[in-house]
């Protein structure tokens, strides 16, 4: 199996919503005020958010939500023990399919630390 990257997963996925955005920029632009108000800091913290996140991501089977989220939950502080402890209760939650992208999450944890 080819190793995902998820640098590139990141600037493929930035590069596409930007593409997108000029077809349906009102979609986007709603999508991003949605983004933004609930990854606000409130009682939960950003890194927190993340980690949900990070897990609905890996539940869901979506690699660029991974990367994103991932390197996110990195930005604010999150530890790797953290994002595993995330991937944990994905998998939990998500089965077999969840430890699948769970791994391959954990993957994401160490190529976006390293970056």
């Amino acid at each position: 199996m080819t190793k995902k990257n998820y640098q590139e997963i990141n600037q493929q996925q930035l590069a596409l919503n930007k593409q997108f955005k000029a077809h349906s920029s009102d979609t986007l632009s709603a999508f991003g005020q949605l983004h933004r108000a609930a990854m606000a800091e409130g009682d939960l913290d950003v890194k927190t958010k993340e980690l949900i996140a990070l897990g609905i991501g890996i539940a869901a089977r979506c690699d660029g939500c991974i990367g994103a989220h991932v390197a996110a939950a990195l930005k604010h502080g999150a530890t790797k023990q953290e994002c595993v402890e995330a991937i944990n209760v994905a998998i939990v939650m998500g089965g077999g399919p969840s430890l699948i992208y769970g791994s391959q999450a954990l993957e994401a944890v160490e190529q976006l630390s390293e970056a």
